[in-house]
């Protein structure tokens, strides 16, 4: 094949939207062969037809440098700008994740826990900025996922990647804090004055329930962590078919 082939030289050259239809072929094929030319299809746009026309060298050569590419870690960003059709939007992550509200992290709990809804994730986590004064900045009201989930499927692949785990660190920091605190207020219970026992003994029992639930939280956090997505992209290059 004489055309020229894009192929992406950092992560964030790759879409959300394009690794969502990637690890989506990827979980119903276990065909690596099939697998590296939608890697080329999706990842360096071309048709799957044309894919057939390509060298097997060069076939070999470019899933091993996307394999690379993926296996680039990339670095937390806390604004981003995407082109829309009519304009770019500058998104801004969340300044402050100890103000999440109630609804910002439903959301967020249901829509991380697959690839495929993570674009909805990221509307949560990032957002337009509406103001800026130097470093900082402020971002529209939380109303819901729809707004911007289909634009986010248009974001720099490593901005998501790196806001996952940013966000998991940050949580797995205020849920130990959170147990630490528990056990403190334990402590101190379990010390109190006789006069208050039994109701002090309520408390502490509901503190230890309490206790319990954040562990699972945090257990159900770090099994996340240890299910990279990325994973579905390695070893994917084709080995030479022997001559007959």
């Amino acid at each position: 094949m004489k055309a020229e082939i894009l192929v992406p030289t950092d992560i964030n050259e790759i879409t959300l939207g394009s690794y969502q239809k990637f690890i989506n072929t990827a979980n119903k094929s276990n065909d690596n062969e099939f697998l590296a030319q939608k890697m080329i299809e999706i990842f360096c746009g071309i048709r799957l037809r044309d894919v057939l026309e390509i060298s097997l060298a060069d076939v070999n050569s470019i899933t091993a440098h996307l394999t690379e590419v993926f296996n680039n870690k990339p670095k937390f960003q806390n604004r981003f700008t995407i082109e829309t059709p009519n304009k770019k939007v500058e998104f801004g992550f969340i300044p402050s994740l100890e103000d999440l509200s109630f609804g910002e992290y439903i959301d967020l709990d249901h829509n991380l826990k697959d690839i495929k809804d993570f674009n909805k994730a990221m509307a949560v986590l990032y957002r337009p900025i509406t103001e800026t004064q130097g470093e900082r900045y402020s971002i529209e009201q939380y109303e819901g996922t729809a707004n911007y989930a289909e634009i986010m499927k248009s974001a720099p692949l490593g901005v998501a990647l790196s806001a996952k785990v940013f966000f998991y660190n940050l949580t797995n920091d205020l849920l130990n804090s959170s147990l630490t605190y528990l056990k403190q207020m334990k402590n101190k219970t379990e010390k109190q004055t006789s006069h208050k026992e039994g109701s002090l003994i309520n408390n502490g029992d509901s503190i230890i329930q309490f206790t319990q639930l954040l562990k699972e939280t945090l257990d159900d956090l770090k099994k996340l962590q240890g299910c990279p997505y990325e994973s579905a992209l390695l070893g994917l290059p084709l080995k030479n078919k022997k001559q007959k």
